[in-house]
């Protein structure tokens, strides 16, 4: 049995019909994930006695008739940045929490509950405050279909453990594009949630009022039961919704005839002919799944890219200036030079910055999704970059690199909006790249919809091991 191609739900099918073991699904999945770490520098650090034993827990329970959830007996692994009890999470940095938590974050707790178990910690952009996987202190994350190349970043670990199909799923977070440029990059799916939809306790922070977690996968099912996990007011978070949380697996499946795709033909333009190219196929898939092409503007996205930049950097420079402070010799070049830049914006820039937000979402949902159900558009502006071409250090460049990657992603966070990424149609001899769909507030459900259809019509292919 080709467990390493087997979605989480199926595996946790056969686990419970005991067609297959916990253990042997947990031995394999160490195995393959060490395989992954050897190719792409994709483990912060193993698990692998805790999750054996997990995983013996687990298959007890199955003969006990006490399983636990929809994951039960799950081989799991998510980026190094959640607590967990009696471990420090690296933050893929040198500058970490002082002593180990006391309790798991909320999302940990919850996937624990569903009945899944750790097998690692996965590498991450230095604070998870970079879109390419470059890190001075872990080493660079390299692409699973071709190790010259970036893997997307942050949540650079997770896309890559998930490609190689040592997991199913996992988390990542995104504050600027760092579950979708990743996605994008090894080829597989993605969930940004709203703002406010999934709980950020226990997690690190980087730019409170942008940072979002959301699921990881290679099947639209995955995203949906772990959606479905992770939603849902948390009084840890006293910012996560208190809206009641849909059954998002029921959505999945759902017809998606006459859905309205928005295109802006000016936006798309600006990016790479092949890009370009690539995003139309996909379209078609979307069409012949019964979705609509329309014709949409927004005219404003370069300001919404200017201020969700203020945001960002105001932000990250406030949550890091402690760290800086006494610890500057702990950062690599590209995180130290983005903290230090973002102490030069004015307190007046991000005030204008955080009271137009309402605005500019107000202008987005009046002007453009009057005429559309998702907004359509590319992550990477370009081909996927080698990590040869960005590793510029913190040098002048750093930051016009780094905005050219960042060009369809970061307003998003800006306005709090759900963006599901999926894989473009394969073309042999390229790097996998993706596109995202930019939905209405509190609008996973649909996305979900759209991504189980077109799944249907172009699914996740393996990376090679």
């Amino acid at each position: 049995m080709d467990l390493h191609r087997l979605a989480a739900v199926d595996l946790a099918a056969k686990i419970k019909s005991r067609e297959v073991s916990s253990l042997e699904a947990t031995e394999a999945a160490i195995v393959r994930l060490k395989a992954t770490h050897q190719k792409c520098n994709s483990v912060v650090s193993f698990d692998e006695d805790e999750a054996l034993e997990a995983a013996k827990a687990a298959d007890k329970a199955i003969a006990d008739g006490t399983e636990t959830g929809p994951l039960h007996g799950v081989p799991l692994a998510h980026k190094d940045m959640f607590d967990r009890v009696g471990k420090t999470a690296s933050w893929g940095g040198n500058i970490h929490a002082e002593s180990p938590a006391k309790r798991d974050g909320t999302l940990i707790e919850r996937f624990k509950a569903a009945g899944s178990h750790q097998i690692a910690a996965l590498h991450l952009t230095e604070f998870a405050y970079g879109p390419i996987g470059h890190n001075y202190v872990l080493g660079h994350a390299r692409n699973p279909w071709n190790p010259a190349h970036v893997s997307g970043g942050s949540s650079s670990g997770t896309a890559m453990s998930i490609a190689t199909g040592a997991i199913a799923g996992g988390m990542g977070s995104d504050t600027a594009g760092s579950l979708r440029l990743p996605a994008s990059a090894c080829g597989i799916m993605s969930m940004k949630p709203t703002w406010s939809r999934v709980t950020r306790a226990g997690a690190m922070p980087l730019a409170a009022s942008l940072d979002q977690v959301g699921p990881m996968a290679r099947d639209a099912r995955d995203l949906a039961v772990m959606l479905k996990l992770m939603a849902g007011f948390d009084a840890r978070d006293p910012a996560s919704s208190k809206r009641a949380v849909p059954d998002y697996p029921a959505f999945v499946g759902r017809p998606v005839k006459g859905m309205k795709i928005g295109i802006d033909e000016d936006l798309i333009g600006q990016a790479d002919k092949s890009v370009q190219e690539r995003l139309l196929q996909a379209l078609h898939l979307l069409e012949d799944a019964g979705c609509e092409r329309v014709d949409v503007r927004i005219d404003n996205w370069a300001t919404l890219d200017h201020l969700a930049q203020l945001v960002q950097l105001s932000e990250a420079a406030a949550a890091h200036s402690p760290f800086l402070r006494h610890q500057a010799d702990k950062y690599g070049p590209q995180v130290q030079a983005r903290v230090e830049y973002g102490h030069y914006v004015p307190a007046h820039d991000y005030l204008v910055a955080m009271r137009a937000r309402g605005m500019m979402l107000q202008k987005i949902l009046d002007e453009v999704y009057t005429h559309c159900d998702v907004v359509m558009l590319p992550n990477f502006a370009g081909p996927i970059p080698t990590i040869e071409e960005l590793d510029v250090g913190g040098g002048p460049q750093l930051l016009a690199a780094l905005t050219k990657v960042m060009r369809y992603s970061r307003p998003l966070n800006y306005l709090k909006l759900p963006a599901l990424t999926l894989p473009y149609p394969a073309i042999s001899g390229s790097l996998p790249n993706g596109f995202q769909l930019m939905g209405r507030p509190f609008s996973e459900g649909r996305l979900l919809s759209i991504a189980s259809a077109y799944q249907e019509r172009r699914p996740v292919e393996l990376a090679p091991l």
